[in-house]
């Protein structure tokens, strides 16, 4: 028994290493950039590849953030309910308005069913 859980350990950290290694440098900083962010805020998909990729932001090629943020095992849900919470906690909103500000271009850019999910879950509606 000692032997299979060894070797599945094992197995594991070749094919997380042999994973890893698929990654070029810049990717590789784009994933610990996108770790640091996420510690500091929510975000979405979209809205974490833009802070990324933007000149304002840390100025990675598109290709590069999006294959960083991809990688990496976000539920994306659970980051819109923290947006609403962070939104409420600022000013009220409608149920109606909190989705349209979770989902819009100009706001965190989540998509419209993760949007819906935040603000239900963090009380809008």
């Amino acid at each position: 028994m000692n032997f299979w859980k060894v070797a599945t350990t094992a197995a594991l950290f070749a094919a997380a290493s042999t994973w890893a290694g698929d990654l070029t440098g810049p990717q590789n900083n784009a994933v610990r950039s996108a770790k640091q962010y996420l510690i500091m805020q929510a975000f979405s998909r979209h809205g974490l590849i833009h802070q990324l990729s933007s000149d304002a932001g840390d100025g990675y090629t598109i290709a590069d953030a999006t294959v960083a943020v991809d990688s990496l095992n976000v539920d994306w849900n659970q980051q819109a309910v923290k947006s609403a919470k962070q939104y409420l906690s600022m000013q009220g909103f409608s149920c109606k308005g909190l989705i349209r500000q979770l989902s819009s271009n100009a706001g965190d850019r989540y998509t419209g069913s993760q949007a819906t999910y935040g603000a239900r879950q963090a009380g809008a509606c």
